[in-house]
């Protein structure tokens, strides 16, 4: 029998939550984690969710039997993430943890700390941070950039998401890191009625996109290539800001002559189900990805999938989706409306997904390897 651990989580926003993929991650890894008879402990941000206070949660000391602490947050943009994860790391250092696991680059800067105080220490990688459009220069850059210094140096082991990611922390670094992919579930299918209420939208009468509005989601692309698709579907694109307001506000001026395109905001709950459940298509027109755990939840969904051709997406859905050139407006509205005139070629594409994706992306698997790494460290 392997024993029972103490472990730490940090890096994430809110468990429970849906303000990213980071936080959708740790409620699955943490929930088996308990249930296998481990003891595990969230550090929360306090202070709002990103897309608004109206989706914020009373304070909660535990979920699913995982403890939930919050620390100190400076809610001013660009400090939540380092003054969260700052005081995150002085609790995960201080504490009686046998495993402080670190998700993300950037509290990864502070790996040092529980480091220094005899912990093991093991951090995730979801994704080049520092690629991103908001990180690309500044105070944020050189933080996130020196993150992923600190985890090579402090970290016991590195778990990263993707093939390519593994590649570049051996051949940047020297440093082997583990590739334990994300997991799926296999849901529940909802009728449309809270999205037909609200929005008029039915079944097979939308493309949809569900995610961050940021830059590299390349939703910029995806608006400019409807545009010219003659259809009468709609475009459905759901999700909040996370700091990135002008940024929506840029996306919003770009569709509001075309009034077959509707922006939702955030999403959770039923509402977030019926839209996967009822989608004719799932669209990522991503320029970058961790690993994408909306895809996978898209086709966890039996949905047929339109994405960027960059490895990230490409791994995950191998022959089972649709792909166009990234970047490529021209190339991804005419894959568009293929799709739209070609119903035989998505439904092909639906009729595979489920299944697939589904054995392929198990969490207990997932669990069951991360535990793994735990035990060599421990």
């Amino acid at each position: 029998m392997k024993k029972q651990l103490k472990i730490a989580m940090m890096g994430q926003k809110r468990v429970p939550s849906r303000e990213g993929g980071i936080e959708i991650v740790i409620e699955e890894l943490c929930t088996r984690m308990v249930q296998k008879g481990n003891q595990v402990t969230c550090y929360n941000r306090s202070g709002h969710h990103v897309s608004g206070s109206q989706y914020d949660v009373g304070k909660q000391n535990n979920y699913r039997g995982i403890r939930l602490k919050q620390v100190p947050t400076i809610e001013k943009k660009g400090l939540a993430a380092v003054s969260s994860s700052f005081f995150a790391a002085l609790c995960c250092a201080f504490g009686k943890y046998d495993v402080v696991h670190i998700h993300a680059e950037g509290p990864a800067f502070f790996s040092w700390i529980p480091k220094i105080c005899g912990k093991k220490v093991v951090v995730t990688v979801h994704g080049l941070d520092w690629q991103r459009e908001k990180w690309k220069s500044g105070f944020g850059a050189k933080f996130i950039h020196q993150g992923e210094r600190n985890a090579v140096k402090y970290a016991d082991e590195i778990i990263v998401l993707s093939k390519g990611v593994k590649e570049y922390f051996q051949e940047t670094y020297g440093r082997n890191t583990r590739f334990i992919p994300n997991g799926v579930n296999k849901p529940e299918i909802r009728e449309a009625e809270l999205i037909t209420e609200k929005y008029g939208l039915t079944k097979d009468s939308y493309i949809l996109f569900l995610g961050r509005l940021v830059p590299e989601k390349g939703i910029r692309y995806l608006i400019e290539a409807f545009q010219n698709v003659d259809t009468d579907k709609k475009l459905v694109i759901a999700g909040g800001s996370s700091d990135t307001d002008e940024f929506s506000q840029e996306l919003k001026k770009l569709a509001e002559d075309d009034p077959r395109i509707i922006f939702t905001g955030f999403v959770q709950g039923r509402m977030l189900e019926e839209l996967y459940s009822n989608a004719y298509i799932y669209t990522l027109p991503s320029d970058l990805e961790g690993m994408p755990l909306s895809l996978l939840e898209a086709m966890s969904y039996g949905n047929c999938c339109l994405t960027s051709d960059i490895a990230e997406c490409t791994e995950v859905v191998e022959d089972k989706a649709l792909a166009f050139k990234k970047s490529d407006v021209k190339d991804l509205k005419e894959k568009l409306q293929n799709a739209c005139v070609n119903k035989d070629i998505v439904q092909n594409m639906k009729n595979q997904a489920r299944e697939f994706i589904c054995q392929k992306y198990d969490w207990d698997g997932v669990v069951d390897k991360t535990m793994q790494l735990y035990w060599r460290n421990t």
